[in-house]
């Protein structure tokens, strides 16, 4: 007879992550992965072509109003090519970041009723964003292609062009980590919620994505750079366009940002998940 008993017991450290539960329950990720892409636009008229027109939209406003009006810089790369290759991935940090700073609060109901790891659903989210992330991706190759074989020597690919899946896992790292710990936060002080609304947004306006890193004077380059988005962001471009600032120490500096972040955010996790529903 197979043996189904199954020992629940508490997290005993607040380091404690244990990867072998978060195995067993990747049929609970998988579910959450389909809901998420399932029923985020279920109710919707346009439905999942919110994920084609929403960086579409985003990039004319950039070109009109930054481009145009105000006249930035974009270091002589064709505009709907450098606004879309700043936009995907910032997005998928954006939408990561404000979904997993929810966690605690949206999934109340769920948590309060049944035991699986509380992870999962962080976790999930950042994942079934990829299928946003991936869609948008193969808009901005249509872009990438037209203007790559239009223009001159404008658009000039390199071999850190490659680490483009590292960058994709340095900001989902990120997102995760600051997610989880403003998630844990907004248990007690519901006020961060408008906060990280708010910051986000201003967050957008010290990361290179609507001017690029070169047009801030060299010797200032460095306090953009304190931004753990911002060697992300130009890396991307850098290897894919050939133009903008690439810095070995900038992305050493936000992938072990990335890490420290999660470690912090683990902590912050275990300790509140014990006794959230006390507070919630």
């Amino acid at each position: 007879m197979e043996n189904y008993e199954h020992n629940i017991k508490p997290t005993s450290s607040l380091l404690e992550l244990n990867f072998k539960e978060l195995w067993e329950y990747r049929d609970l990720i998988y579910m959450y992965i389909k809901r998420d892409i399932v029923t985020f636009y279920k109710q919707t008229i346009m439905g999942p072509l919110w994920f084609v027109i929403q960086p579409i939209l985003t990039t004319l406003m950039f070109m009109f109003v930054f481009g145009n009006l105000a006249g930035l810089s974009t270091d002589g790369i064709p505009q709907p090519l450098f606004y879309f290759s700043g936009i995907i991935l910032w997005n998928y940090f954006a939408d990561c970041l404000t979904r997993n700073s929810k966690i605690f609060i949206e999934n109340q109901n769920v948590f309060g009723k049944v035991y699986f790891p509380r992870l999962v659903v962080p976790i999930s989210i950042t994942i079934s964003n990829l299928v946003k992330f991936f869609i948008q991706f193969i808009i901005f190759t249509g872009i990438y292609v037209y203007y790559y074989f239009s223009t001159d020597g404008i658009v000039t690919p390199n071999i850190y062009i490659l680490l483009l899946p590292l960058l994709v896992i340095m900001a989902a790292g990120l997102s995760l980590g600051f997610g989880v710990i403003f998630s844990s936060l907004t248990t007690k002080y519901r006020d961060l919620n408008f906060l990280l609304q708010f910051g986000v947004q201003l967050w957008m306006y010290v990361t290179p994505v609507i001017y690029p890193l070169s047009s801030i004077p060299e010797n200032k380059q460095w306090l953009i750079a304190l931004n753990p988005m911002t060697a992300i962001i130009e890396t991307f471009k850098y290897g894919a366009i050939g133009q903008g600032v690439f810095s070995w120490i900038y992305l050493g500096y936000s992938f072990v940002f990335m890490i420290i972040l999660l470690f912090v955010g683990i902590i912050v996790f275990n300790k509140v998940e014990k006794g959230f529903m006390d507070t919630v």
